[in-house]
């Protein structure tokens, strides 16, 4: 089995002040792998090592995805190989250009069998890419990814739906976006880190993909802070702080906060 595991390599923002006008400044973000970014690597090396295959990391954006700390960060969450679609013509790309771009990217590995992706990004919060990716495949595309299993013959995917848990049969290709609790992710240690600079990484040039022609694109032409009338109530019990605080985080990046 073969699977892309499509990450982000975006500005931390614990990092990031919120201006008084209700931006953001990532000017002194540091630069990370998306937050639920190595659920997925996990539900991925997991898969292929049930099974068999190879997991291959994949992530589009400007030059700063290509250094070797980028790299590193990873490669040592379990990948067996990289690929990279590293160019400065994708600063500030929206979720339907980064989709299209990567989407050309699979279609350059080939024979594909999953690609996994995480709920989200931990900069902008869309959860857009991994089903505009699907669209752009032509594949069966799955949010709410809670687990997967696999067999010689088909892949089991448990989704967490507002109604209930729902079970799948896939025999087809499928772009599925993981949850951030399906798995518990490895911590790399300093022999994945050291294994991780000798891994094989492919750069691919952004003009020589063969995109889908003319993507919608967007442009960003305010930001505001919510209207006080806009508040949520949002009862977090205290009893445990170590729950609490990962509540309160949730909710954030929930309404976008974070």
């Amino acid at each position: 089995m073969k699977i892309v595991v499509t990450y982000k390599w975006t500005s931390n923002p614990q990092d990031a002040e919120v201006r008084p006008d209700g931006t953001v400044d990532f000017s002194r973000a540091r630069g990370a792998v998306s937050e639920y970014d190595p659920v997925a690597f996990e539900v991925a090396r997991r898969l292929v090592d049930s099974v068999g295959g190879e997991v291959i990391g994949l992530c589009a954006g400007v030059a700063s995805i290509d250094t070797s700390l980028a790299r590193k960060a990873a490669l040592s969450r379990g990948l067996d190989q990289l690929v990279l679609v590293a160019d400065q013509a994708l600063a500030g790309a929206d979720s339907t250009r980064l989709a299209a771009v990567l989407a050309a990217a699979v279609r350059a590995i080939g024979d594909v069998d999953l690609v996994i992706a995480g709920e989200s990004s931990m900069d902008l919060a869309e959860g857009q890419v991994a089903l505009t990716l699907a669209a752009q495949l032509g594949w069966l595309g799955l949010a709410a990814v809670a687990g997967v299993t696999a067999t010689d013959d088909d892949v089991s995917v448990e989704r967490e739906l507002a109604t209930g848990r729902q079970v799948l049969s896939l025999t087809g290709p499928a772009v599925l976006a993981a949850t951030s609790d399906a798995v518990t992710p490895r911590i790399p240690g300093m022999k994945e880190i050291l294994a991780a600079a000798r891994k094989p990484v492919r750069v691919l040039a952004l003009d020589a993909l063969d995109l889908a022609a003319g993507p919608v694109s967007t442009t960003v032409l305010s930001t505001s802070r919510p209207a006080s009338g806009n508040r949520q109530q949002v009862l977090i019990d205290g009893a445990d702080p170590e729950a609490a605080a990962a509540d309160l985080v949730a909710a954030l990046r929930k309404v976008g906060a974070l």
